[in-house]
């Protein structure tokens, strides 16, 4: 029995890890500062509608492209681990944050910045990708939705859990993230490396 679940949650942790659903609290806190109850929740539904459609998109859409381009997986892995580790140092790094990568604050904040790339950024795209080519659509697509779901629930109760953890609590629950993310990006050029040149 829970060997039929094991690709859902294989599959699950590391999405869950790469959307970073606590570590986005306090940048959408201060995107959102000074806006009406109502005006939060329409950029919350225009974020995790952006970060959804784009991700599952890519995750149909993704292969081919790489396949046309003639981007093997192993290529893929390589490159996104890669990509996925300079990201995790730059975040581990004192000071920096995710904000820091995009340095954007508008009123209309539901498609960019939070949507894409702080939700569905590089790590979601190539951590979904990779994910797809281990352990099937379906298990990858339902780890994706549930993320998602995450997400959102931590986004409308975002005040709520910024006051149980504090900013110094959602500051260490992202940089446990971000140290997870980097092993996660270790294991993908792993992967990469051993089925390029390892076969």
């Amino acid at each position: 029995m829970l060997k039929a679940f094991q690709p859902y949650i294989l599959s699950f942790i590391p999405i869950f890890v790469a959307v970073d659903a606590i570590g986005n609290i306090p940048i959408f806190i201060s995107l959102v500062d000074g806006l009406s109850r109502k005006h939060k929740r329409k950029i919350i539904i225009e974020s995790v509608t952006t970060a959804t459609g784009m991700a599952v998109v890519f995750m149909f859409v993704g292969k081919l492209v790489l396949t046309s381009l003639s981007i093997t997986i192993a290529d893929f892995q390589i490159a996104g681990g890669a990509l996925l580790f300079v990201i995790a140092v730059r975040l581990l790094l004192p000071g920096a944050s995710k904000g820091a990568l995009v340095g954007v604050h508008e009123k209309d904040v539901g498609v960019f910045p939070l949507g894409t790339p702080l939700i569905t950024g590089p790590a979601v795209l190539a951590t979904t990708l990779i994910m797809l080519d281990s352990y099937g659509i379906i298990p990858t697509f339902v780890s994706l939705v549930l993320n998602m779901l995450i997400v959102w629930f931590t986004l409308i109760k975002s005040d709520y859990i910024m006051k149980l953890f504090g900013v110094g609590g959602t500051r260490a629950v992202a940089k446990v993230m971000y140290i997870l993310l980097a092993a996660i990006a270790v294991m993908m050029i792993r992967l990469g490396i051993t089925g390029a040149f390892l076969k």
